[in-house]
């Protein structure tokens, strides 16, 4: 038996029917997916920097510094930076817009507790619109050395929580938190 198709197009022709369910499918396993997958997430990455706590935390809560060694700055040595308050102070605003890499949006300090903990609300503005919180954590773990976390959490609502299983935006993040800190120890360790 010969395994030739007819020609009269029955066997191998794919119909509008056919494809209508297979697309639908698709639709529906889409937004399946968005109902299930998470709409939270959380980035966390350490490094330990030999240094005295203090002296870590007092670079970390001046935003101004971050330039010096944040993995954004590299990206755009052109990046436009403003300032708004008085920096290290909660209520100061360091507002950003660069390149595609970099793009548009502010980050403001909501809260410290002196020497241990700063957190920063982020509002992305381009290439897309999405608020986050980012935190930085210093704890001594041993003479002169500190501990340095910095973590960012935000929502990824539907359809990106979707579209983070293609593009692993935590993945993205994690790597740009360790450049960032790697670079950090090396600045501060001069």
């Amino acid at each position: 038996m010969s395994n030739e198709r007819s020609h009269d197009g029955k066997k191998g022709k794919i119909t509008m029917k056919k494809l209508g369910i297979v697309l639908g499918v698709l639709v529906g396993a889409f937004f399946v997916l968005g109902l299930v997958l998470p709409k939270h997430f959380v980035v966390e990455r350490e490094i330990v920097i030999n240094k005295p706590k203090g002296f870590v935390f007092s670079q970390l809560k001046q935003l101004k510094n971050h330039k010096d060694w944040g993995p954004w700055a590299k990206r755009d040595p052109n990046m436009i930076t403003e300032y708004k308050g008085t920096d290290g102070t909660v209520g100061f605003v360091s507002a950003w817009s660069g390149n595609d890499e970099v793009g548009v949006g502010e980050q403001e300090i909501k809260n410290i507790v002196e020497g241990e903990r700063l957190d920063l609300e982020l509002r992305f503005k381009k290439p897309m619109e999405n608020n986050g919180e980012a935190y930085f954590v210093t704890e001594t773990v041993g003479e002169n050395q500190t501990k340095v976390r910095w973590g960012m959490k935000g929502e990824s609502k539907f359809p990106m929580n979707v579209v983070c299983l293609v593009i692993n935006m935590k993945g993205m993040l994690a790597k740009d938190f360790d450049e960032g800190l790697t670079s950090l120890k090396t600045v501060l360790e001069r």
